[in-house]
Order: structure tokens, then sequence, then C-alpha cells
């Protein structure tokens, strides 16, 4: 019997590696799992593809689709709107799939309040030292950038507490087991199994 997935929101500081364990894991496990796609206002990047990246759609679009609470949760960033859909992530989890939700701690406390069965996931950094070195060897930030980030990357972290799980990235093979472990025994829980193997258990429990 087909078991619905599960909703993972990962959260994590900017230079945790959030981005690379989600990728990695994703290539393991294509079958099992998938990332959200999120709906935004801003228009395509270089590269970007609609329904890959993100669905792109327009302002009075979007707004139609808050009225309609047709989102998990959603944020206005510098004029643009940013929204992760329930139809999407639902479709997603009846296949079976597990769903990666890839945003913020206050992103993760609304989806949390929506949906009592997601699983909340934290990746911090090993040190405070070491976050920086990230962040200053992407050679993408000045130095007034990195240090908004590293601000930024404190007042994520304060919220570690309000986590199901937290895997800490220090060498990345062993965060990525740690995310795979994660997700592995979630899917051998007993209401899960229970119900995956309905037929095998009445089989096992039938009179001989």
């Amino acid at each position: 019997m087909l078991v619905n997935g599960t909703l993972y929101v990962i959260s994590a500081p900017s230079g945790a590696g959030k981005s690379s364990l989600i990728k990695a894991y994703l290539q393991q496990f294509a079958e099992q799992a998938a990332v959200s796609v999120s709906h935004t206002t801003r228009a395509p990047r270089p590269g970007e593809e609609n329904a890959k990246h993100y669905h792109f759609v327009e302002q009075d679009a979007f707004k139609r689709l808050i009225d309609q609470d047709a989102f998990f949760e959603w944020a206005e960033v510098f004029g643009n709107y940013y929204g992760t859909s329930k139809a999407a992530i639902d479709a997603l989890l009846a296949q079976g799939k597990d769903v990666f939700l890839d945003i913020d701690w206050q992103g993760a406390r609304q989806v949390k309040k929506q949906r009592a069965d997601a699983k909340t996931v934290f990746i911090a950094p090993p040190s405070q030292a070491e976050l920086l070195s990230r962040l200053q060897n992407r050679g993408q930030d000045s130095e007034a950038v990195i240090k908004q980030r590293m601000a930024e990357a404190q007042s994520e972290i304060s919220h570690y507490q309000e986590f199901d799980y937290i895997v800490v990235n220090d060498d990345f093979d062993t965060a990525l087991a740690d995310l795979a472990a994660i997700l592995r025994a979630n899917r051998c829980l007993q209401a899960r199994q229970s119900k995956k193997y309905q037929a095998l258990f009445s089989d096992l429990l039938a009179k001989a």
C-alpha cells in the first residue's frame, strides 16, 4: 500500500551547506524525495526555468492565491513575493515522496502550525569561525555583506531549539548520512510500516 511521504522543513544560516546537502540527498534518493518549488513574482534569472527553479507568476495572480489560502507560507522580500503552494506539496506527498521545503525559521513556524506532522531539521555550521571562512571563500560578497550575513546567521541559529532535528555540517559525508538517517528512521515508524505492510501483517497473524 502506498503511504504518503513526509514534509521536511530544512532551515540553516547562509553558508551552513543546506542546499548542498539537499542536492546530494536527492541525487542518491531521487525516487524517494523531491524539493518543493516555490512561487515567486520576481523575474527569472539567466538559466532559471519555470516550474523547475520557481513557479514565476504575476503579482495579481500571487495575491489571488493568497486570498485563496493556497500557501503554507508566503513573504514579501524586497518588493517580490515568495510562497509555498499547499497543492503542489500535497501532490508530491500523495506520490509517497518525502518533500524538502527550504525556508527560514519563520516559515518553519508557519508550516508547523498548519501541518503538525511536518518534520523540521536545522543544519548548523561547526563553528562561527568556519561559517565566516565559508562565506569569505565564496568570493561573491563584500566584507560589508559578509558581516550582515554573519549577523543574520546568529539570528537564525538562535531558533535552533524550535526544530525537531539538528544536523551539524562539519564533515559533509557525515552530515549527509545524518540527514539520510532521519528520513530513513521516519519511514520505519510503526504507524507508517503498519499501513504500508497491512497485507503482510494480516498474513503473518493469520491462523495456520
